[in-house]
């Protein structure tokens, strides 16, 4: 049997994971910020399209109804959110084949996607992780596929980076000082990413939300 890497549970804590919705709602400009990545994501017709760590469903739900002609897929390492993303999925009649992983290797084949995107995990991964997880989103993405991430990013005001403090007290400093550090795109780079951008940036009431693209 191959033992699950260990992981940060949402909100740092597995006893905070039924809370996550809630403290995001509370904390982050919900619709504005999610609606923004599934516009990034921009989902056509018959794409193959992973979520890396779908938490708990609330942004494979809002791509789905975006566009469900679309083939959706989504994997996380944590048992507990997938059995609330399923719930959510299911109790509005959409589809989307959510897997569990190890925290190592994907359970997909080469390019076997248009697109990957992703939201508030990263800043959750240490260094090396973050880039296995890259590595393994460049693996299954199909040539000129493209990758969108949402996520901490560079504190863009003083103020942006003290509420950021709340974030790392609770996912940890080593996992998010990269990311609020701007340092996120040069691992994407490292793992062979072409066209690495960040295309934009949301303030929120606890650090700076950024958005990157990038093509394999």
């Amino acid at each position: 049997m191959i033992k699950k890497k260990k992981f940060i549970p949402a909100l740092g804590y597995n006893w905070l994971t039924d809370f996550y919705d809630l403290a995001i709602k509370l904390t982050m400009p919900e619709t504005k910020f999610r609606n923004k990545l599934i516009d990034e994501l921009d989902p056509k017709n018959n794409e193959n399209i992973l979520e890396f760590g779908f938490g708990t469903g609330q942004n494979i739900v809002l791509a789905i109804q975006r566009n469900n002609l679309a083939n959706f897929n989504g994997v996380d390492i944590d048992q507990k959110v997938k059995v609330i993303a399923e719930h959510k999925i299911n109790k509005l009649g959409l589809k989307a084949n959510l897997e569990l992983y190890d925290g190592k290797v994907f359970p997909y084949e080469n390019n076997s996607f248009d697109k990957v995107f992703s939201s508030l995990v990263f800043h959750q991964l240490d260094r090396e992780t973050k880039l296995q997880c890259l590595k393994e989103i460049y693996r299954v993405l199909k040539p000129n596929g493209q990758l969108v991430i949402g996520d901490w990013g560079r504190a863009r005001t003083i103020l942006m980076r003290i509420a950021f403090y709340t974030v790392q007290i609770l996912d940890g400093f080593e996992t998010t000082n990269d990311n609020v550090n701007g340092l996120l795109p040069n691992f994407i780079k490292d793992a062979g990413f072409t066209d690495v951008e960040e295309t934009s940036f949301l303030n929120t009431k606890i650090g700076t939300y950024s958005y990157y693209k990038a093509n394999k």
